[in-house]
């Protein structure tokens, strides 16, 4: 069973001093971390941790505390496999001293852009097929409805022209109606 001391990378006799106050100086902090104040404090805002102070005013941390900094320091550099276990070294005699290995890399990313690009254009390709459709449908429509509105205006025009019309006849009686003489000014 690992200790929490080991879990944390500091050695036993730290620990075993340390286990009788359960507190860690901001100096032993940055050396557990390998960090300096400026990236504690940043970590310390992502963890939402508040360091304490004792009753003269010295910063402590307590050992869950740094246990979740270094847990959030693994996660912001991207360690998947934080804190106790070890992960496997890379061989530099595996990479090729030419480069060649990070040409093929970028080579890939390339190829992987240019496939994801072609894939976007062609689903907005698709997308857009169909609205030329429309916007010859919507063109028509437009069209009609501009006849339509000049259709209501000549209406009115004869409207207003049959009304002055009515308006021009008296009633005799019996059903019979007699047109209005219009007198003329000149």
């Amino acid at each position: 069973m690992v200790s929490l001391g080991m879990f944390l990378g500091i050695g036993k006799e730290m620990v075993e001093t340390k286990s009788k106050e359960k507190t860690l100086t901001p100096q032993e902090v940055r050396n557990i971390l390998k960090a300096d104040n400026k990236e504690i404090v940043e970590l310390c805002k992502k963890a939402s941790i508040r360091p304490k102070k004792n009753s003269k005013g010295y910063t402590y941390f307590s050992y869950d505390e740094v246990k979740n900094l270094r847990k959030v320091q693994a996660a912001v550099n991207g360690v998947t496999n934080p804190i106790g276990t070890k992960l496997p070294a890379v061989s530099t005699s595996a990479l090729p001293s030419d480069g060649s290995a990070v040409r093929s890399i970028l080579a890939s990313l390339q190829v992987l852009e240019n496939k994801l690009s072609d894939k976007i254009a062609k689903v907005i390709d698709e997308k857009l097929e169909g609205m030329d459709d429309v916007v010859v449908e919507l063109i028509r429509c437009k069209t009609d409805n501009e006849t339509l509105k000049q259709k209501i205006v000549d209406l009115n025009k004869e409207v207003y022209q049959l009304k002055n019309e009515l308006n021009s006849y008296r009633s005799v009686g019996f059903g019979f109606y007699k047109k209005k003489e219009v007198y003329i000014w000149e």
